[in-house]
């Protein structure tokens, strides 16, 4: 089970429902047999400019932020995650600068993001490379097509 706490933060007229957030953290969250808990946060600019500064040292709002849950040894049975902040307003620039549908950009970053949250990572090119084939399996689940089609 998904317990999913959506915060909107953000003055943008035109977001995903919150039934649309749920299906695609379960869809990246279906491996995990476990209860999952965790928070998407949607933000405007200088919310998400101030936490990229703050925690990542990037004076930039940045489209998300992963901050998987920092549980004690004695406490891993319990489901929390972590928490997702997504940018809305990078979220939509950079839809329409990469020629994307905004649905399908949503999908994809808060796939992303969920799957950091359960450990994946995209420094080394090993791990990105594992990262970007599972994401882009999960995404054409869903119809939408290929999100690294245009870096190769």
């Amino acid at each position: 089970m998904l317990e999913l706490d959506l915060q909107i933060a953000s003055q943008a007229a035109a977001l995903p429902s919150a039934a649309q957030f749920r299906a695609w953290c379960e869809l990246a969250l279906r491996q995990r047999t476990a209860d999952s808990e965790l928070t998407i946060r949607l933000v405007d600019e200088a919310e998400g400019r101030e936490l990229n500064r703050t925690y990542r040292q990037r004076d930039y709002a940045t489209n998300v932020l992963s901050f998987p849950a920092d549980v004690p040894d004695e406490m891993l049975d319990i489901p929390l995650l972590g928490d997702l902040v997504i940018c809305v307003p990078v979220v939509e620039r950079e839809a329409g600068e990469q020629d994307k549908s905004l649905e399908a950009h949503w999908a994809h970053l808060v796939i992303h993001g969920c799957l950091h949250l359960l450990g994946y990572d995209h420094i080394e090119d090993a791990e990105a490379e594992e990262m970007e084939a599972l994401e882009r399996t999960l995404l054409a689940e869903l119809g939408h097509p290929d999100p690294y089609a245009d870096d190769e």
